[in-house]
C-alpha cells in the first residue's frame, strides 16, 4: 500500500503536467515548429569552439513524461554545428538509432517543444572536450538497441557520453528518463553529471548522490529528490522546483 502511495504521488507531477495546458496535445507532429530558439550562438558571430546540450519536451502526451535530449559541437572556425542524438524508429527498423546532422542552428524547437539549454561550454575549453565527446559517441555501446522505457533510449546516450566526458558536468533532469539506465551487468557507475556516484537496476530503481545532481532517487523511472547544491526540488514530469 505504502509503495503504491508513493506511486500515485510521484505521478502527480506528470497528470499536472498533462493538466496545465503546457504541452501541445493537438497539433500533428509534421505541422509542428522547428524553428530555431536563439539559444545558439550564430557561427558566423561566434568564431570560437562551442559545445551545448538541449533538452525538449517529447512529443504528445509523452511530454508530460519526459525530454527528448541532443548534443551539439562546433569547432573553432567551424561555420555549422555537429549535432547527436538517438532516434528510437531507426533502432527498431533493425538500423543504427545514432542521428548525426550539420546544422546552423541546433536550438531548433523540438516538433514545437522549446528546447531547455542544459550545458554550455565555450572557447578552449569547449575545443578540448570536442574530441572526447566525438570519441564516446562513436563508442556508444546500444546504437541498435531502444526501449522508450526504461532505456537504452535518447537520455541514455547523452547520459552516457556525459559520464565519458565529465567536463560536460551536464546535470540532466529528472524528466531525463532513461538516463539512470547503466546496462543489464553494470550497477554501479559516476553520476552523469561527474560530481558524484549512482547505483541503478536496469533504469528501474537506484539513487543517485552527487554535488550537481543532489540526493535523487529513481523509482521505476520516475526521479524524485533534493538538489542541495541549486536549493531546488526534483519531481517527475515537473523537473526541477522552483
Amino acid at each position: 500500500m505504502r509503495f503504491l502511495c508513493l506511486i500515485a504521488l510521484l505521478m502527480l507531477g506528470p497528470i499536472g503536467m498533462l493538466a496545465s495546458g503546457k504541452l501541445d496535445l493537438d497539433t500533428p507532429w509534421y505541422m509542428t515548429s522547428q524553428e530555431s530558439t536563439g539559444q545558439a550562438p550564430d557561427p558566423a558571430v561566434e568564431h570560437g569552439a562551442v559545445v551545448q546540450v538541449y533538452g525538449a519536451r517529447i512529443v504528445r502526451w509523452r511530454g508530460a513524461f519526459g525530454i527528448h535530449p541532443w548534443i551539439a559541437v562546433k569547432r573553432a572556425g567551424a561555420e555549422r554545428y555537429t549535432t547527436y542524438h538517438i532516434v528510437g524508429w531507426r533502432a527498431r527498423r533493425g538500423g543504427d538509432a545514432l542521428v548525426s546532422n550539420e546544422v546552423e542552428a541546433p536550438d531548433m524547437l523540438w516538433y514545437g517543444a522549446y528546447p531547455q539549454l542544459l550545458a554550455d561550454h565555450r572557447g578552449a575549453q569547449a575545443e578540448a572536450m570536442i574530441e572526447q565527446i566525438e570519441s564516446a559517441v562513436a563508442a556508444y555501446p546500444w546504437r541498435e538497441s531502444y526501449r522508450l522505457w526504461p532505456g537504452p533510449n535518447s537520455n541514455t546516450f547523452v547520459a552516457w557520453v556525459a559520464r565519458q566526458v565529465p567536463a560536460l558536468r551536464l546535470d540532466l533532469p529528472p524528466t531525463a528518463i532513461g538516463k539512470d539506465y547503466l546496462g543489464p551487468t553494470t550497477f554501479i557507475d559516476h553520476a552523469p553529471s561527474g560530481t558524484g556516484w549512482q547505483v541503478s537496476l536496469m533504469g528501474l530503481a537506484g539513487v543517485t548522490v552527487a554535488r550537481d545532481e543532489g540526493l535523487e532517487f529513481n523509482l521505476l523511472g520516475l526521479g524524485f529528490g533534493v538538489d542541495v547544491d541549486d536549493l531546488a526540488v526534483r519531481w517527475p514530469g515537473i523537473g526541477r522546483l522552483p
